[in-house]
């Protein structure tokens, strides 16, 4: 067996790494040896990863080595480094959500999918930032400071799952654990330059002990996905988070794959009238070309109401318990928190007990018009945002920045509250700007999003590791 790295590990894939390392070919702990050395180098530059867990990523190594040279069995993630965003329990660790109210909340088990994670081979190399309470498409709080998009420092590194997504973008890690309600894994993959995947909610199993139970917002639409620099990276991320788990209410143990399916993509450049950016645009042109010449048809029909989606989505996420979310918000004195809540607190006073259960209906309404439309058509092409990503900490400029930032987000805010996957595919970086596109497929179908994001990647060129 190989002690020492002649090779880097970020030069493989996680398929890769795991293949070689259960056959010996590589040791898990040369690997998790030479993720820490870059961790090491390259982190104190952006801030990505803000709990150390170096001491136990070792031990873990040293373990599967000899697991591995028992002749054990190993997980098809054997050796990976990943990541997880402070956001989710891992025992022994605070789980902050980015506050300092949360400092001192340890957890003393596992969140179900990271526990899915370890049974696979997955190691733990480090925690991961996000905003305070995870509101902001902006990675910056006062308990572990600002995360940096490596790409350019002026830029936001996404949120919330920006430290997940600088992390995976420097090569501090193959996978990286991000949530989503609003955007939160698909945007910090657009900020920084490669690939994140939004599950259907359920797909991956998700409980803190430490929080309890969430309000009916997070329930229903806050999700676990992967962020990664090839698909095939997220796919095996994915394959490794999901399962079946009695703690997760709303988990379902759901085939990775399904029947097949028309090769058809409905190209949408400027979903609910948004003002799309025109190199955006041609991003999106781009890619109906490179599924085109795959052999996809590619039309340009009327989808079904989003705009409405996403006034739904705040009302369901943003203005339940709105006054004990603001309460908290002041009490941690975080700027971007307290801007972005009092932003709709007249909005979420408007809402009564009548307008939350026509919430509901009106909900299924547009579901259904949506799950109606993916049976024509498997895939949509649409934004990940109206604009290439936001100068850091901009939503703090004022109210009416903040309503220009939540309207050309439309395209992300809007699927959580239709329950449907979507992926973000990197579409290339000029000039230090990362640019991509999102697909979205119907519910159960991550296969999908990872077929069609594949041919994509394949055309719009793998992303390359920063720093």
């Amino acid at each position: 067996m190989t002690t020492q790295m002649s090779i880097d590990p970020n030069s493989l894939s996680a398929r890769e790494l795991a293949r070689r390392i259960k056959t010996g070919e590589l040791s898990a702990t040369a690997v998790i040896r030479a993720t820490l050395d870059r961790v090491a180098r390259i982190n104190p530059g952006i801030n990505a990863i803000v709990q150390d867990c170096a001491a136990e990523a070792m031990k873990d190594a040293e373990h599967l080595d000899a697991r591995i040279a028992a002749g054990d069995e190993v997980g098809p993630l054997a050796g990976v480094p990943v990541t997880i965003k402070v956001i989710s329990d891992q025992a022994g660790y605070a789980t902050t959500n980015g506050t300092t109210l949360a400092s001192d909340l340890i957890a003393t088990q596992d969140s179900p999918f990271l526990r899915n994670m370890r049974n696979k081979g997955a190691i733990v190399i480090g925690r991961t930032n996000t905003p305070a309470f995870s509101y902001r498409w902006f990675t910056s709080n006062k308990v572990h400071g600002t995360t940096l998009n490596p790409h350019n420092p002026a830029l936001t590194p996404g949120g919330s799952s920006g430290g997940a997504g600088a992390a995976t973008s420097a090569g501090l890690g193959h996978i990286g654990h991000g949530t989503d309600i609003a955007g939160s894994v698909r945007y910090p993959a657009y900020a920084c330059g490669i690939q994140g995947l939004r599950p259907t909610h359920g797909r991956i199993p998700m409980f803190n002990q430490t929080g309890g139970d969430r309000p009916i917002g997070g329930q229903l639409m806050a999700v676990s996905g992967p962020l990664a620099r090839s698909v095939d990276d997220l796919r095996l991320g994915l394959e490794g988070m999901s399962g079946y788990a009695p703690e997760d209410v709303w988990s379902v143990p759901m085939p990775l794959r399904g029947p097949d399916f028309v090769k058809r993509v409905a190209l949408v450049t400027h979903p609910g009238g948004i003002n799309t950016d025109p190199r955006i645009v041609a991003d999106l042109e781009r890619a109906a070309d490179i599924f085109r010449s795959a052999g996809w048809t590619v039309d340009t029909p009327e989808i079904p109401e989003i705009r409405e989606a996403v006034q739904l989505q705040i009302d369901l996420w943003l203005s339940d318990d709105h006054e004990a979310k603001l309460a908290a918000a002041r009490k941690e004195d975080d700027p971007g928190a307290i801007a972005l809540l009092e932003h709709y607190a007249e909005r979420a006073a408007s809402i009564d007990m009548a307008a939350f259960s026509q919430l509901f209906v009106r909900r299924a309404a547009l579901i259904r018009a949506w799950r109606a439309f993916l049976e024509n058509y498997p895939v949509v092409l649409m934004p990940v945002s109206a604009e290439l990503p936001f100068r850091k900490d901009e939503d703090l400029e004022g109210s009416e920045t903040i309503a220009r930032l939540w309207e050309s987000q439309l395209p992300q805010i809007a699927i959580p509250l239709l329950g449907l996957p979507a992926i973000s595919i990197c579409s290339g970086v000029e000039n230090s700007i990362p640019s991509g596109v999102q697909l979205v497929s119907a519910p159960w179908r991550e296969d999908i999003c990872l077929t069609a994001g594949e041919v994509l990647e394949q055309g719009f060129g793998l992303p390359q590791i920063t720093l």
